[in-house]
């Protein structure tokens, strides 16, 4: 389990880097530089690295992948792409930290409240509504009043996110094989039952 949670926290915090880096760049085809960014084609595979965390170690191991996540894709893009001398470059730091957090402690929450229906319905739903506040939150506190019209741009990059999100189902059902869901895995109950059974001991003695 230790070596996945490395794995995943790693995979999550390149993913929050390149999402950071790739969102300053419009789609510069079919004229669709006013409405999408790169950065819409990465974020979503987060919620992916979330909810297989989820699914397979509970909710609060996905809660610390996280913010290991969030604290290394943040601290390398506040170190290495953040321009202080550009007021646009710092926000688009702090709505990246504010919608990341937001949004990825959102999708663990909803996430592990349908764990139990069909497999589909806690990743769909919990991707869908993280996807829409991380945009809206991140676009509106890295651009407004500046004159970039990031209603646009959000509204665009969520129509991809949803896409993706969809898509996502597709490796997310293939990697349930190699996870085995946390409520079949006995490991994860052993201590309890090795101490309800030395309290019976005790209790019997």
């Amino acid at each position: 389990m230790k070596r996945s949670f490395f794995l995943l926290s790693l995979l999550m915090g390149a993913v929050v880097l390149s999402s950071n880096y790739l969102v300053q760049f419009p789609v510069n085809y079919y004229g669709l530089n006013q409405i999408l960014t790169y950065g819409a084609f990465s974020y979503p595979v987060a919620f992916l690295i979330t909810d297989l965390a989820n699914r397979s170690y509970g909710k609060i191991v996905a809660r610390k992948i996280v913010y290991f996540g969030f604290f290394l894709g943040i601290g390398f893009t506040v170190l290495f792409s953040t321009n202080f001398a550009d007021l646009i470059s710092i926000r688009i730091a702090i709505g990246s930290g504010v919608a990341f957090l937001t949004a990825q402690l959102l999708d663990v929450q909803i996430f592990d409240n349908l764990r139990k229906k069909k497999w589909f319905v806690a990743p769909l739903t919990s991707s869908l509504f993280g996807s829409t506040v991380d945009t809206f939150l991140f676009f509106s506190i890295s651009f407004y009043g500046t004159g970039i019209p990031w209603f646009t741009l959000a509204l665009g990059d969520l129509t991809v996110k949803i896409i993706v999100a969809l898509i996502m189902l597709i490796p997310f059902r293939m990697l349930l094989k190699t996870f085995k869901p946390i409520w079949f895995n006995i490991n994860i109950y052993k201590p309890i039952f090795c101490k309800l059974t030395s309290r019976l001991k005790n209790y019997m003695s």
